[in-house]
């Protein structure tokens, strides 16, 4: 096998030969520095990688359920033995005493740590220097920027990405690749630059959904969210939000696209009403987030507030405005949220949902994460799946949800509508 194709594999078979000592993780490493020599110098999907370090990092490898594959960690999350600058020029250089556990795990299981990706500052709104893979003119988005775009650009096989309010899904779909926002805590957050406790999510992008089954179910240790299967016919609901004015065409034409090939693979579509009670989420979220945020960033923001980008600055001082009642009265709307995450499946087996607004926009604006607050919020399971591209020729992804701690199901359904829009191309 050449080098070439070794960073075609997938995850889970490139874990199956390295465990069966038919390639060796150095060879996997290799392989993908490759890649990133060729297509960094555009992409520019890296914060920091030296070719050196991973290698050798691959060579030492032990035994376990992620034998050589390959993996981004985004800046925000720290790494003992590589600069975690968490997107921003005042912590450049930073070198953290330990490994998040995401990072610890990976390794003890046989993951090789190929580099650090770019965030957006503080995983906030100010763009990173990455490029959109697929078009250099356009936007990865935000903020797990080099994440996605690693992925889409085959320099990694998986990238550990952050989420507070679309940070995953929203460039996975730009992106054209998977991004797996787990049920909320099923990845450990510690090591993780914090911005809201209430919201903030770890997950991963991979190239398909069963690679982003496969890896969670290692690094959480719960094998069961790598072994579920869809219903053989399942039942989606069709779900536009309150917000759909804002859906661009190609969205709406991406969502169009995923029903026909459902139904087309023995699933059902049904279009659900949206309450009038889900624009409430917005105003839920925004002072959630709106409360925790500046708090999380006091430091940043009262000490480093000159340093740090007008846009970071703007962002905190923008998300200010909420109170401490509008806080509290937020949490007490969610104590319930497995409540209100039923009434929004009404009966179905999952939700289809705008990923993203559209098509990756042009320039390195972040994008707009207004699909993908209420489910943040709401601590649900959410994947977004590549189904075609626009009009411009970019990527767009269809959001798939499901019932909270429903992961195993969920990743299955995701599975079922990824096969299903391949067989439709």
């Amino acid at each position: 096998m050449t080098d070439m194709s070794l960073a075609d594999l997938s995850a889970r078979e490139t874990a199956r030969r390295v465990s069966a000592g038919e390639v060796t993780a150095e060879a996997v490493a290799a392989a993908f520095a490759d890649r990133i020599a060729a297509a960094e110098p555009e992409v520019q999907a890296f914060a920091f990688f030296d070719r050196d370090r991973a290698l050798a990092e691959a060579k030492a490898v032990p035994a376990g359920p992620l034998a050589g594959v390959t993996f981004g960690v985004k800046d925000v999350i720290d790494t003992v033995d590589m600069p975690t600058s968490y997107g921003s020029t005042v912590y450049e250089g930073h070198r953290p005493l330990w490994d998040a556990p995401s990072v610890a795990l990976t390794r003890a299981f046989g993951g090789v740590v190929m580099g650090k990706t770019v965030t957006v500052e503080f995983a906030m709104k100010s763009p990173g220097k990455t490029r959109n893979p697929h078009n250099t003119a356009h936007t990865p988005g935000g903020s797990s920027s080099g994440s996605c775009a690693a992925v889409a650009a085959g320099m990694v096989q998986v990238a550990f990405g952050t989420q507070t309010a679309g940070s995953i899904l929203r460039p996975s779909s730009y992106c054209g690749v998977v991004g797996y926002k787990p049920s909320f805590g099923t990845l450990n957050r510690a090591g993780v630059k914090p911005l809201s406790d209430t919201l903030d999510h770890l997950g991963l992008v991979t190239r398909d959904v069963r690679d982003a089954a496969f890896v969670t179910a290692a690094l959480a240790e719960r094998p069961e969210l790598a072994q579920g299967s869809a219903p053989t016919a399942p039942r989606i609901g069709l779900f536009r939000t309150s917000r759909w004015a804002q859906a661009e065409p190609a969205t709406r034409d991406a969502l169009a696209r995923a029903a026909a090939a459902i139904e087309a693979a023995g699933g059902t579509v049904r279009e659900l009403e949206v309450p009038e009670s889900f624009e409430r989420l917005y105003a839920l979220f925004d002072a959630v987030m709106g409360f925790e945020t500046p708090r999380t960033l006091a430091y940043e923001h009262r000490v480093l507030g000159a340093r740090i980008s007008p846009i970071t600055l703007d962002f905190i001082e923008t998300l200010s405005q909420a109170t401490r009642s509008d806080y509290d009265a937020a949490l007490a709307a969610l104590k319930d949220r497995d409540v209100l995450v039923e009434e929004l499946l009404a009966g179905c087996d999952g939700l289809i949902t705008p990923a993203a607004p559209g098509e990756a926009p042009v320039g390195l604006p972040t994008g707009d994460p207004v699909f993908n607050k209420p489910w943040t919020l709401l601590h649900v399971p959410a994947l977004s799946v590549p189904a075609g591209v626009g009009p411009l020729g970019l990527p767009v992804g269809v959001q798939v949800i499901g019932r909270i701690g429903a992961d195993a199901e969920t990743l299955a359904l995701a599975a079922f509508i990824e096969d299903a829009l391949k067989a439709a191309a």
